[in-house]
């Protein structure tokens, strides 16, 4: 087994991003003309840490674009799903790293790199796994599905210093059952960006959602 353990200070790293705001929006990014302007109207409604999921051929560009025009955003990658997708994360400005599941070789990975990683968790044994490299954060996926507030409640027992972000079906009328419990730092959601308002490019109207969730959330 790797003995290397993540450094304490990369801890400290996530409770700092987590801390600008309650919510991380997901984003898919379709068209690559949209990523300035979704990153600037969240950044506007309150939203500054942005997750940019590697599921289009555009979201490493995306990534490059929002770094170099919307500097109040804090932008990473998600569905980081092995090393090569996270150096070309890093490679590509993302200053921090989402991944859905763990892999050893992602652990590993992450302790190395020179910012943030969160790694994704269903169950027990995946989060224990993730404990014995030092990982003390970690994103909860998909957290409708695996047991909600409920096994995140559970969680808190024995595993009284993890914190978690749980993401994966949670909307804007449910994130703050999860925001009330004291092991989450933060939700991730898709709900900020809908995809007719997305394509009418309706930017104001991605702001009004981004306030709104930040008050409901307080």
């Amino acid at each position: 087994m790797n003995t290397t353990l993540l450094p304490p200070e990369m801890i400290a790293k996530i409770d700092q991003l987590c801390r600008l705001g309650p919510v991380i929006p997901v984003l898919t990014i379709n068209r690559l003309e949209d990523a300035i302007p979704i990153a600037e109207a969240l950044v506007a409604g309150g939203l500054p840490v942005l997750e940019v999921t590697l599921r289009t051929p555009h979201a490493l560009k995306a990534i490059e674009a929002i770094t170099r025009a919307v500097p109040e955003a804090h932008v990473g990658a998600g569905t980081v799903i092995n090393p090569a997708d996270f150096k070309r994360a890093v490679d590509s400005g993302s200053s921090f790293i989402v991944s859905p599941g763990i892999t050893p070789e992602l652990l590993d990975y992450g302790i190395i790199s020179d910012i943030p990683y969160l790694p994704g968790i269903q169950t027990v044994s995946e989060m224990m796994e993730g404990i014995q490299r030092g990982y003390r954060r970690f994103k909860f996926f998909p957290a409708e599905i695996a047991g909600g507030t409920a096994a995140l409640n559970a969680f808190s027992g024995p595993f009284g210093d993890i914190r978690f972000c749980p993401t994966g079906g949670i909307r804007a009328h449910t994130a703050k059952e999860y925001l009330a419990l004291a092991n989450v730092m933060c939700v991730g959601g898709t709900w900020l960006t809908p995809a007719d308002i997305v394509n009418k490019q309706d930017w104001q109207a991605i702001t009004q959602l981004a306030k709104q969730t930040v008050n409901s959330a307080k």
